[in-house]
């Protein structure tokens, strides 16, 4: 499955962009199909790097890389991109 596509990378902010914006938007939601481990990306810096909200052992805002998110395998499946995932401000994501 291909992670990003380029229509999600010229949807995804400019990393940094969004410092300011009270309740960002995720714009593309990553996940392990078996696992608890969920990557909601509101920001991209157009090449390997994300920010955004990480859901797994805590809860947290944070960076993660596309390349290691295609690098990983677990009971031989790879990190997925939710295909039905609709743009979502992050207030209505977090578990907490």
């Amino acid at each position: 499955m291909q992670l990003l596509t380029e229509e999600i990378r010229q949807r995804l902010p400019q990393l940094y962009s969004q410092e300011n914006v009270e309740d960002p938007i995720a714009q593309v939601k990553f996940f392990h199909p078996l696992s608890n481990w969920t990557w909601y990306a509101t920001e991209f810096d157009g090449e390997d790097q994300f920010f955004g909200l990480v859901q797994g052992l805590d809860e947290e805002l944070g960076y993660f890389s596309l390349s290691e998110m295609q690098s990983i395998k677990v009971g031989g499946l790879g990190i997925e991109r939710d295909l039905h995932f609709t743009p979502t401000p992050l207030s209505k994501l977090r578990l907490s």
